[in-house]
């Protein structure tokens, strides 16, 4: 690390700017004001003093005092409710596969015409590689075309949105078909707005790349992340579908799997609740790990980059080692905030399509508003989360701390005005939700074209296109992890010391001032 500081921030004792009475969250009365006459203090990166020169890792760099097993309570339940899936999707799997005759081998062979069958899972199936493949391609667009996949985002969104509000409604499915054309208007006045913004969030994209084209193994870590999420949501869809199978009740008694009596559609819809749930926990758990081990490496290339011994040695390995030891807990903590989130968020999509399904527009409309509101939830949490992950990852802190003393950092420093005007989050959210509207209306055109008999009457439509459309968003926003958890930790950092981006990266800071002049004032609040 290069320089000297005119004010740090240690995230054991608030904000100090040099000359004035220092931050002191707890008021202590130790705390004494800075002589302005004396030596500035070192920049603030943790441990700074202690670490080698050359040969240190991840843990010298960012190293733990007392190392402990944080918001330990959480990692536990989040054990204790994986178990309990794989206990339920392995009953279940094993009743699905003694009857697979009744349920079919194929599209159209099944017995079955009451619930979901071998149909839905070969849908899900072809769910599944879309949102692969376009999750993929939008992390390749990000990579190689920054400021034009920004466009294409908003462009793309904008033209679905108004492309499937008018093919529901040619369809006669008005209530959908409104719903989509509100969205695609809202899309059109938040992309307009977007527009005198888009060259500072397109170099803080670059910015990211360059780095992970340099440093750690962001790709390969967004790539395993990835095939890890695709993974288990394919064993999540045959566990959906197969409780389905198991228990789903019908009038005639033909459901082999009920001969034995203990079917009934509370049952089937106590599982299904519980299985989405702990789906949806533990592909946040995966995500949130992903974002905390990139988060380690760009902390280590911000502080250390420019120091006498280089980066430290294993970033990543650390960083990840860390995410999955000490802070397990609190990475959990955060998870679960999402996840029941997104659990209302997932029962709203639900009604509004059955809603819309059934012709009622205004009750369409109504869970629609609810909806957006949910994700306007979500979207404060999760902006909130990610950057208390950044300190998580570097410090160990528990969640709560963490993220007390990241935003309160943060807003002392002006940080979240950057924040705010970065459309980084905004930008990778749309393009996740692109990809996940293309996974629903692939899930009702495969129905509408094969037409199952459990499907006849339209039931089933809404549930199962609410689960493509989080399947698709779940593999997505994976994927795309690392590039906003990249400029993320940059905020971060720079709030902590701005003093090492001024002195050990200015090409950065300069083009940063160039293109946004408030950064000035913002890292200097």
């Amino acid at each position: 690390m290069s320089g000297q500081a005119a004010s740090y921030y240690n995230p054991n004792q608030g904000f100090a700017p040099q000359g004035d009475q220092p931050y002191d969250p707890n008021h202590n009365a130790n705390y004494q004001p800075v002589d302005p006459k004396a030596p500035a203090p070192p920049p603030y990166a943790p441990n700074a003093p202690n670490a080698p020169q050359s040969g240190y890792n991840f843990e010298d760099a960012f190293k733990i005092e007392k190392p402990k097993f944080n918001d330990l309570w959480a990692g536990l339940l989040l054990i204790a409710v994986f178990l309990g899936y794989v206990a339920v999707s392995g009953l279940t799997i094993h009743s699905y596969a003694s009857h697979k005759g009744f349920s079919g081998g194929g599209i159209y062979d099944a017995a079955n015409d009451f619930s979901l069958n071998t149909n839905t899972l070969v849908l899900f199936i072809f769910v599944l590689c879309v949102a692969l493949v376009l999750s993929w391609l939008y992390f390749l667009g990000a990579r190689y075309f920054t400021k034009t996949f920004i466009w294409a985002t908003g462009i793309l969104n904008i033209v679905f949105a108004l492309a499937t509000g008018i093919y529901y409604i040619a369809k006669k499915q008005y209530g959908g078909g409104i719903v989509f054309l509100l969205f695609g208007v809202f899309a059109i006045v938040c992309f307009i707005s977007w527009i005198p913004r888009i060259p500072f969030t397109a170099f803080m994209l670059q910015t990211t790349m360059d780095v992970a084209r340099g440093y750690g193994h962001v790709f390969l870590v967004s790539a395993l992340g990835g095939i890890v999420t695709v993974a288990f949501a394919a064993w999540f869809s045959v566990t959906l579908v197969a409780i389905y199978v198991a228990y789903e009740p019908n009038s005639s008694g033909i459901n082999p799997s009920c001969q034995n009596g203990g079917c009934s559609t509370a049952k089937v819809i106590g599982l299904t609740v519980y299985a989405t749930f702990a789906m949806y926990w533990v592909s946040e758990w995966i995500k949130n790990t992903v974002h905390s081990t990139i988060a380690g490496v760009y902390g280590s290339w911000y502080f250390w980059s420019k120091s006498a011994g280089g980066m430290p040695k294993g970033s990543t390995r650390g960083a990840f080692r860390r995410a999955t030891t000490y802070s397990f807990g609190s990475i959990s903590f955060g998870s679960l905030i999402i996840a029941l989130i997104n659990m209302l968020r997932q029962a709203c999509s639900v009604a509004q399509r059955q809603e819309a399904g059934q012709g009622n527009l205004v009750g369409s409309i109504f869970i629609w508003i609810l909806g957006c509101v949910i994700s306007l939830l979500d979207w404060l949490v999760t902006l909130f989360n990610r950057y208390a992950f950044c300190h998580i990852a570097l410090y160990g802190k528990a969640y709560i701390p963490a993220a007390k003393d990241t935003w309160k950092m943060m807003r002392d420093r002006g940080i979240d005005a950057l924040v705010q005007d970065c459309l980084m989050g905004p930008v990778l959210t749309m393009g996740s939700v692109f990809v996940s509207y293309v996974c629903a209306l692939l899930a009702y055109l495969y129905l509408q074209f094969t037409k199952p008999a459990y499907n006849a009457d339209g039931t089933f439509t809404p549930v199962i296109m609410a689960f493509a459309f989080v399947i698709g968003l779940q593999v997505c926003q994976v994927f795309m992890t690392p590039i906003g958890s990249g400029v993320e930790t940059i905020f971060v950092a720079m709030g902590w010391d701005p003093q090492v981006m001024i002195n050990d990266h200015p090409e950065i800071y300069y083009k940063l001032v160039q293109l946004y002049p408030r950064v000035q004032q913002a890292i200097h609040a």
